[in-house]
């Protein structure tokens, strides 16, 4: 069990509509960071150590980050103690489970997700070319997104309730219809769940010690690749 410390949340923008969710009746500060770090797994854990570094006071620290391709090797925890959830990325805690996301993997492994957070940010196959395209001439652009997307079979967007699967959903049409036209991906909807959210913002501060969901990454320690790994 921790002992009472204050709360900081810091997540990435992505899982912020999630994470608000979760904060209606929960005084907690946070902070949420920019998209697109994840490509950067070098920038990212530099940006993640300085904001928790500006946190003076010994406090449990959230954070609304998967392992995102090492981007959290190596973030160390200083005076606090760091939640994290242990998974690898977020679409875990968009469908609510690691159960449900290995479900999801093992029948269709070549899946390519959409969230709000993705589709606000343009890092999505649409925004990404129509960008490569002002950036490059259109034979560049094209091997680029060709090599980045072509493996993938299936487009789903996902989110946690039906409202907001219908205000995704214009958008969410339009990135479809690009994919399917250039790679034939088959296009879908799944509703997913805020309870992996839920436990990360209310029970998982409470542990003391990491368990198949969450790492206790205690004070003076660091995070490391194989934290992650299950058996």
């Amino acid at each position: 069990m921790q002992p009472h410390k204050p709360r900081v949340i810091i997540a990435c923008k992505v899982v912020q509509s999630l994470i608000e969710t979760c904060l209606v009746e929960t005084a907690i500060s946070t902070v949420f960071m920019e998209y697109g770090l994840h490509r950067t797994p070098a920038l990212m854990v530099a940006a993640l150590q300085e904001k928790v570094d500006q946190i003076l006071s010994p406090s449990v620290i959230i954070l609304g980050y998967g392992l995102c391709g090492n981007g959290l090797v190596g973030l160390k925890a200083r005076a606090h103690t760091l939640i994290v959830p242990r998974v690898h990325d977020c679409i875990t805690m968009f469908l609510g489970s690691h159960k449900r996301y290995l479900e999801d993997f093992s029948s269709e492994p070549g899946t390519y997700y959409l969230t709000k957070g993705w589709l606000e940010s343009g890092s999505n196959p649409l925004d990404e070319y129509q960008a490569l395209v002002e950036k490059y001439d259109r034979e560049t652009a094209d091997w680029i997104i060709d090599a980045q997307y072509r493996n993938y079979k299936r487009l789903v967007l996902v989110a946690p309730t039906r409202a907001e699967l219908q205000l995704c959903r214009s958008r969410a049409v339009e990135v479809a219809a690009f994919c399917a036209a250039r790679w034939g991906f088959r296009c879908e909807e799944r509703l997913g769940s805020d309870e992996f959210v839920k436990q990360l913002v209310t029970r998982a501060p409470q542990l003391g010690e990491s368990t198949d969901d969450f790492l206790v990454i205690p004070p003076g320690s660091e995070i490391k690749q194989e934290m992650f790994w299950r058996e």
